[in-house]
């Protein structure tokens, strides 16, 4: 089988990739893909390498990097225009108390930003280079996780290439209004969102995210422990329990933030000055291998679900997670003896003071985490169902 992943990154990274390596955006497309792969940052091949590793051909295109797409445009003989050079990122312009206030509406109000152009969307190049190299791939299987900047329209338009297999993947509410019969199915890790997917007639199935183990063997050494706690992740509207949750631990210990979303907190928040900036990919895993404790807590469209990335990426390179309880978090990990879990503000904070205290418990309790990501939470069996129930 030949399996096409559709992805699309946030610019804040892209704008880093690219000033991580001058001229980057000048180099072919096979050299702009391996560093944008050796960045480990998302789910980077992770997915193709897994198919692979089954016996299939398999494909990432990331399908908003303007650079990158260009490259393989012009290597195929395609007239396009060139994008302009990658520069810094703008701040968000949204201020960051209407973006509190709009947060809970966000799956009602995407139709009406795609419209007036608000909302994330490949424009007619784009568009153009995409489905020439689906057109030149000839999957059978297209996996997208992107369902915002590749919509059900695009999808339309990719299906009618050799009628592959069509799988979308997401992780929060869909927009409403749409009409999902394109896809053959639709996968999440919530499942709210695979009811409300087969609420509109669509094959939805739960599948949760995943850790890479084949990282553990690319990594740099691992860092010294020097950090007490830590947080790594967005801050956001979308967010307020984890704000609300990071506060509270800020005022008390040593709290390091590394992340993205600190522009859309009043000025007065403690979490300024527990800033650290933005870590992706390979940064991103070595702060959390310096941590003796990392924090997790969910976005609140989760509601009382568990299954964000962080808890597959703390727990798979080996570091003590104090996670937020969900109603199935015990599918997931043994409570108490795999990660740590807090109910409360007050209880997280109580939580971080034992452990920090007790290193032969935080040790083991990581390590056994660990062992539970490498034995059931990898790419390789998320991967393998997929097959299973695309087939």
């Amino acid at each position: 089988m030949r399996v096409l992943i559709l992805n699309a990154d946030y610019p804040r990274f892209l704008a880093w990739l690219y000033r991580r390596h001058p001229g980057l955006e000048g180099a072919a497309y096979d050299a702009q893909m391996a560093a944008r792969n050796a960045s480990l940052f998302g789910v980077a091949d992770f997915y193709s390498r897994n198919f692979a590793g089954l016996g299939h051909a398999a494909a990432n295109i990331h399908v908003n990097n303007a650079w990158m797409q260009t490259a393989w445009a012009r290597e195929h003989g395609l007239a396009v225009e060139p994008p302009p050079p990658p520069g810094t990122v703008a701040r968000d312009a949204v201020p960051g108390w209407l973006q509190r206030v709009v947060a809970p509406f966000k799956p009602a109000l995407r139709p009406f930003a795609r419209k007036i152009g608000l909302s994330p969307r490949l424009d007619a190049q784009s568009e153009q280079i995409l489905l020439a190299q689906v057109e030149d791939f000839k999957p059978d299987l297209v996996l997208n996780q992107d369902l915002f900047h590749v919509d059900t329209r695009l999808a339309r338009r990719i299906k009618q290439i050799g009628r592959p297999i069509l799988v979308g993947q997401v992780g929060i509410l869909p927009s409403r209004g749409e009409d999902w019969s394109v896809y053959d199915l639709l996968i999440s890790q919530i499942s709210a969102v695979v009811e409300s997917f087969r609420a509109h007639g669509a094959h939805s199935e739960m599948i949760h995210l995943a850790f890479e183990p084949e990282i553990l063997d690319i990594l740099p050494p691992a860092p010294p422990r020097d950090i007490d706690v830590s947080f790594v992740g967005a801050i956001s509207a979308d967010h307020q329990q984890r704000v609300a949750q990071l506060e509270a631990v800020a005022r008390r210990y040593d709290l390091k933030l590394f992340g993205s979303g600190l522009h859309t907190l009043p000025a007065s928040s403690p979490l300024h000055r527990c800033y650290q900036g933005e870590v992706w990919g390979v940064e991103m895993y070595q702060a959390l291998r310096a941590s003796r404790i990392t924090l997790n807590s969910h976005i609140d469209q989760a509601g009382r679900e568990a299954g964000n990335m962080r808890l597959f990426e703390a727990t798979g390179v080996g570091t003590f997670l104090l996670t937020d309880f969900k109603d199935n978090l015990h599918t997931l990990f043994d409570p108490d003896r795999e990660v740590a879990v807090w109910r409360s503000v007050d209880e997280c904070s109580a939580l971080i003071e034992r452990y920090l205290r007790d290193d032969q418990a935080r040790t083991t309790i990581a390590a056994a985490g660990q062992a539970r990501t490498l034995a059931t939470h990898t790419f390789r069996h998320r991967v393998g169902t997929i097959l299973q129930l695309a087939s």
